[in-house]
């Protein structure tokens, strides 16, 4: 179970080799370095295109939720008020599906934040090729590569607290409904 809520990423070594294409050599190029150079820099360019892409649809993710979220404990807050009496075991196939709900959204933001790791590690390798490094060395140095949560606290450590959060709170809603 721990591999399902825990991620690893694979290490810039381990991919720096797969990335270059070793069949293609600057010289193949008419024009050569300048047009290889070119090539690389277009590939750069729609990499990181590709990963801000996926860190928009995490945040589109996060936002479907949030509000689908916020609808669910709205809509419970207005019928607690005048209590409806059903059965309890009534109560606990919605409160399965929350929490399930909340699973799901939890893993989703999990293999985002997976993809992105993978994405920027292959920039990373890519801006080897470049005559600068802003990502890879220059703004994840600055950031202190995110273990001094006084110079960056990376947005993952946060997020991934919001479905637990989510699950937390509907499972003790059942709780208390099945003591009240």
């Amino acid at each position: 179970m721990r591999r399902y809520l825990t991620t690893s990423t694979a290490s810039f070594d381990e991919v720096a080799s797969a990335v270059w294409n070793d069949s293609v050599a600057a010289e193949q190029y008419t024009g050569a370095t300048e047009k290889y150079q070119a090539a690389i820099l277009d590939q750069y360019k729609m990499y990181v295109e590709m990963a801000d892409r996926i860190s928009a649809r995490r945040g589109l993710t996060n936002t479907f939720f949030l509000t689908l979220n916020t609808l669910i404990l709205t809509t419970a807050g207005v019928l607690w008020k005048d209590r409806p009496t059903v059965a309890v075991w009534h109560l606990s196939i919605p409160a399965v599906v929350l929490v399930l709900q909340c699973a799901a959204w939890f893993w989703l933001l999990r293999s985002y934040r997976q993809l992105n790791s993978g994405k920027y590690i292959i920039i990373g390798v890519l801006e080897q090729r470049l005559p600068a490094s802003p990502y890879w060395r220059g703004e994840w140095k600055a950031l202190g590569e995110g273990r001094d949560p006084s110079r960056y606290w990376p947005l993952t450590y946060l997020e991934k607290w919001i479905p637990v959060s989510f699950a937390g709170l509907y499972a003790v809603g059942f709780l208390i409904a099945l003591i009240a």
